[in-house]
């Protein structure tokens, strides 16, 4: 490739910036119009930064082919909210070696280990919607159960300590992609308080008996880069991060799932046909298998379809350290590039816009998707999302049947990852 075949980036002319990051926050359709408008790349601007937006597989795939001339970024807000120690902040190989500590947390022997706990919390939530006089908030239930997962079988939390951890996690999750002023009673200042009480929360699990600390005995050890053990405050920012890549993505997925088969209901009947021959709760030593493609191929086609329209992680960021070519077009250095996913996905045959899982029991289909994320900074908790959706689906519609209460809101906010406006308002059917 040489410069003299190029193409030129296209730009939407925005300068400050001000107005498209205004758009951006609000407008879930912000790079789908502009993409429509000036093709699969496009550089603007957000708060004076300048930002290339890409979409589909040849620029995403040129873009990951290329790491050595890329690496991590965040938002301002996103960087100081989990610190600079956190994995997300790091690059080059103080990034790899955090990755390799934190990873063994969502290992295939972790992931059995947790495996009769998520089981029970999906009991416990089957039979509080059981029990419940009045409809209760579904999305709501999903995050709180997401949460309970990573805090109970992971770091080892029950009741009441539990229960404050959620609370701050809330109150810091809100304000990640925030304006970063911490203006007294401003969410961002709430956030950064709320994130002091949550570390300390986190070094006190640390240094309790291992035999009590859940999954955290298989970061004892752990060694950086230089061969030496993690700080506690290094490894409590790393759970700071654990916390969001386990819960927010979980979460957002199973609330958007349930709102799928709430709004469709001939899917939601596919999908009740093959979880009737489904045993539940799976054997032990299957949990993590039980409901794999294999043995669940409608609920894998139901989730990759929820995925790839909402995926939980609707874009992700990479900074150039140098210039780099991608669908033909030269990315300058220290250009922010966007990685739009929910974009991606929608664009190219007609009915991408369509919830239509069986395509993905297609042998045409060709999707390549990567909810959440790609390269070598794809989503740890990616295997604990997926094994949680799978055993919360199966083990909730097998036990009960949901009716979605009317009236209710059920688009969608972005921010920090999909999730039904009005919490997804059901009751038990009768």
């Amino acid at each position: 490739m040489t410069y003299s075949t190029f193409r030129p980036l296209p730009k939407t002319g925005a300068l400050t910036g001000i107005l498209e990051a205004l758009e951006f926050s609000r407008n879930p359709d912000f790079a789908k119009r502009r993409f429509d408008r000036l093709g699969n790349i496009f550089e603007t601007s957000m708060l004076g930064q300048p930002m290339v937006f890409i979409q589909g597989s040849k620029a995403i795939n040129d873009l990951l082919s290329q790491p050595e001339a890329i690496e991590g970024w965040w938002p301002e807000s996103v960087k100081q909210l989990l610190g600079s120690h956190s994995l997300a902040n790091r690059n080059g190989v103080a990034h790899k070696a955090r990755r390799r500590v934190i990873a063994q947390l969502f290992s295939s022997s972790a992931l059995q280990h947790y495996s009769p706990g998520i089981i029970n919390l999906v009991n416990e939530l089957s039979e509080e919607l059981k029990e419940a006089k009045t409809p209760l908030p579904l999305a709501k239930r999903m995050r709180r159960f997401a949460f309970s997962v990573i805090a109970t079988t992971v770091l080892g939390l029950e009741g009441n300590d539990r229960d404050k951890l959620f609370a701050d996690f809330e109150i810091w999750t809100k304000a990640l992609f925030s304006i970063p002023i911490p203006l007294p009673g401003s969410p961002f200042n709430k956030a950064l308080k709320a994130r002091k009480r949550l570390l300390k929360k986190l070094q006190t699990v640390l240094v309790q008996p291992v035999n009590s600390k859940g999954g955290l005995d298989l970061l004892a050890g752990g060694l950086d880069e230089a061969g030496i053990p993690l700080t506690d405050e290094d490894l409590g920012e790393q759970l700071l991060l654990l916390l969001f890549a386990g819960y927010e993505t979980t979460a957002s997925a199973l609330s958007c799932l349930m709102r799928e088969l709430y709004l469709n209901q001939k899917v939601e009947e596919w999908l009740l046909e093959e979880i009737d021959r489904l045993d539940w709760p799976p054997a032990p030593k299957d949990a993590t298998s039980a409901y794999d493609p294999s043995n669940a191929p409608r609920l894998n086609a139901i989730v990759n379809e929820v995925l790839r329209l909402t995926p939980p992680v609707g874009g992700f960021f990479r900074l150039t350290k140098q210039s780099l070519f991608i669908d033909n077009i030269v990315i300058p250095k220290n250009r922010v590039v966007q990685v739009a996913l929910a974009a991606s996905n929608r664009h190219g045959i007609d009915d991408l816009e369509t919830f239509r899982p069986q395509r993905h029991l297609e042998n045409k289909s060709s999707l390549n998707l990567i909810p959440f994320g790609g390269g070598e900074r794809v989503c740890l908790g990616k295997s604990l999302a997926e094994l949680e959706i799978r055993l919360m689906v199966v083990g909730l519609l097998s036990k009960l049947r949901l009716a979605v209460i009317p009236d209710q809101d059920f688009s969608l906010r972005q921010l920090p990852s999909p999730s039904p406006r009005d919490e997804l308002l059901v009751k038990v059917q009768a």
